[in-house]
């Protein structure tokens, strides 16, 4: 019998998502939490002043309402998403992922707060967040380790420990990849729907994964945030009426980190995450070859706006960022693909 869980839980999260959005976006513009736009940014960028921002409240609730009646329609109908409960690692595993991204989304709230209610265009200082992001990142891993996490998974190595020995190097580049990722989400989401596009190609190619390997916790979980997205993106396309604000963005990078650890291979995140890889190297190529020549490599860092200095509209952006995202989660899943 198939099982729809996955299917309910999407348009579940579809529904919450894109029917928030007649509620929330009135609320924050009445709040005057509208996006303050800096100098440095594109001049065009201008007319975007005082668009609501921390939207990514819409799509936080759409999965979090989505996994509870994905988990009632589990317990009645008997479905795996709830026998996969009786597995210890496997709760932790989605249990922990979903609250680790939930403290990034704090994390992105109190920058996104001090930003628009206090005035403070920077939000954060940069030590303050990245002392918090550790905190909460150690603690995810120290989750997963007390759960049993012993392996991680290595393309043409196959599972590989990382209790003991050299192994043990894992939990120290575990801790600066979860960090690194989430910022380079972060980082992704300058121009009107593009880390919410580009995020729901890499929910969906971590959907595939999860169905492989029939780990079907974090199969509802992509499902989601993957239907959840969708719905965000009727109001985030360009012209967008909400931004997500580092409340989303946050968010969308702990739920993909959840993700890649969850299916017990977190290296595939570099090629599924490989649109969050490039826009991250190409902010930090970019501020360190200023700082030591004066110069710059692109017009305009992180990439997305060199490519709109170049000429691009927002929509090509998001059409060819998402198309390589694609492509890298294709290349992502050929080696589960052919391990069958």
């Amino acid at each position: 019998m198939m099982d729809f869980t996955s299917l309910i839980v999407a348009a579940v999260a579809f529904a919450v998502t894109a029917l928030s959005g007649f509620i929330v976006i009135p609320f924050l513009r009445k709040l005057k939490f509208g996006q303050t736009i800096l100098e440095i940014g594109p001049n065009w960028h201008k007319d975007k002043q005082g668009t609501p921002t921390m939207g990514g409240v819409m799509f936080i609730g759409g999965v979090i309402i989505s996994l509870i009646v994905g988990f009632v329609f589990a317990v009645i109908f008997k479905k795996p998403f709830y026998f996969d409960f009786k597995d210890n690692f496997r709760l932790i595993a989605l249990v922990a992922g979903v609250v680790m991204a939930l403290c990034m989304a704090a994390i992105g709230f109190f920058d996104d707060y001090i930003k628009v209610v206090k005035k403070r265009n920077l939000g954060l200082t940069a030590r303050q967040k990245t002392f918090m992001q550790f905190l909460v990142s150690a603690a995810y891993l120290a989750a997963l380790a007390l759960a049993g996490m012993k392996t991680t998974y290595i393309p043409f190595l196959g599972d590989v420990s990382i209790t003991s020995g050299i192994g043990l190097i894992f939990w120290p580049i575990a801790l600066m990849f979860i960090y690194g990722f989430t910022n380079a989400v972060n980082l992704t989401d300058g121009i009107d729907g593009l880390a919410s596009s580009v995020t729901l190609v890499v929910s969906c190619g971590f959907m595939m994964a999860a169905g492989f390997l029939n780990i079907p916790s974090i199969n509802v979980l992509t499902a989601a945030l993957a239907g959840a997205l969708v719905g965000f993106i009727c109001w985030n396309s360009h012209p967008a009426k909400v931004f997500m604000g580092d409340t989303g963005s946050m968010f969308l990078g702990g739920m993909v980190v959840a993700f890649s650890f969850g299916i017990g291979r977190p290296i595939l995140l570099i090629l599924a995450g490989i649109v969050y890889l490039i826009e991250a190297l190409s902010d930090i190529i970019q501020v360190a070859y200023y700082k030591k020549t004066k110069k710059r490599i692109f017009k305009m860092a992180p990439i997305h706006h060199h490519f709109e200095k170049c000429g691009w509209s927002e929509d090509k952006i998001v059409l060819v960022f998402s198309t390589v995202a694609l492509i890298g989660c294709v290349l992502a899943l050929l080696p589960i693909i052919f391990s069958f």
